[in-house]
């Protein structure tokens, strides 16, 4: 009997423990873009999509029917990224071309080719990032993660906004994060001259991709093109790889809990895909969503003092007058 008692009682705690697992994984999975809308005779162009939710985003997109521009720094694998998005979802419309956001000459190589060689852009999708990196500079001198992740997607978008304009409705999609909360913009250091975090600079990089948004959105009003803001959630990629604390023997000690609470860069690549196709979104400009659900920003991110002195620092930064005649 008292064995039967401890059978019933084991069973019965496992059963609680593995249904709560199931739930928790539910949970931290998030929403998946539910949208049915195709995407046939639409240009998309991702940027840092040979792997993580820019492939993801691509594969999703392929399989709509969208003519998908995959826009990656390394070659190699960029094009390897592309005949595997061309394989898995029946789509041969997919090309590839070389874009190093750390050089503001290869941006304008590729914001060039673009304009001379393509009809229209429907979607604009900025996902590249680089996070946590060791203190390093972009091909003109700058921070690595605030040249990256903010200047080359500013400087990207503004010469594709005549284009953008042209294709109208179309959509810019701004990949930020979450961690935006727990920064601000130090405009006298914004390069991490005086002292370099690489958890700063990348948080400082993903609050200058939403004011960058906010300030865009209110120059946009009018025009036929949308931006709105992504946070993807907290999810398992190669982003990743600069992060101390990951290496760490706790980290690797609650490895199989952490993963639990990590999603997929499928799960990840669900709010960008819900941005880029939902016809709820249609007209739908200057928001901020996560989980395929929009959310509040903090006022930080919406200051509009802020967000124009940003603004006018990049134009200086990128030449941005200059790079427009070339």
């Amino acid at each position: 009997m008292k064995d039967l008692t401890f059978a019933i009682t084991t069973c019965s705690i496992a059963a609680a423990i593995g249904v709560s697992l199931f739930f928790l994984r539910r949970y931290f999975a998030g929403r998946y873009c539910n949208s049915k809308a195709m995407m046939h005779q639409k240009t998309i162009i991702i940027t840092g999509c040979n792997t993580g939710i820019g492939k993801e985003t691509a594969i999703d997109l392929a399989k709509r029917g969208a003519r998908v521009i995959m826009a990656c720094r390394d070659d190699q694998r960029g094009l390897q990224a592309a005949l595997q998005v061309r394989q898995q979802s029946g789509n041969n419309n997919i090309t590839y071309k070389h874009l190093d956001l750390a050089s503001f000459a290869s941006i304008r190589q590729f914001a060039n080719d673009i304009i001379d060689n393509e009809k229209q852009i429907s979607v604009l999708i900025n996902n590249a990032a680089v996070a946590h990196c060791p203190y390093s500079t972009t091909q003109e001198g700058f921070e690595m993660q605030f040249g990256v992740n903010h200047l080359g997607h500013f400087l990207l978008t503004n010469l594709l906004l005549d284009k953008l304009k042209e294709s109208a409705p179309s959509r810019i999609v701004m990949i930020s994060s979450g961690i935006y909360k727990y920064t601000t913009i130090d405009f006298d250091d914004l390069h991490g001259v005086r002292y370099y975090s690489p958890r700063v600079a990348y948080n400082q990089s993903k609050l200058a991709n939403l004011l960058f948004a906010h300030e865009l959105n209110k120059k946009l009003q009018g025009s036929g093109v949308t931006i709105n803001s992504v946070h993807p959630g907290v999810v398992r990629t190669d982003i990743a790889r600069h992060y101390e604390w990951a290496k760490s023997y706790w980290v690797a000690l609650l490895r199989p809990l952490l993963m639990l609470t990590l999603k997929t860069p499928l799960q990840g690549a669900q709010t960008s895909i819900y941005c880029a196709v939902a016809e709820e979104l249609e007209g739908v400009s200057g928001r901020y969503y996560s989980d395929c659900m929009e959310k509040k920003l903090l006022p930080r991110a919406k200051d509009d003092e802020v967000a124009k002195k940003l603004w006018d620092i990049s134009c200086k930064l990128v030449n941005l007058t200059e790079s427009k005649k070339k």
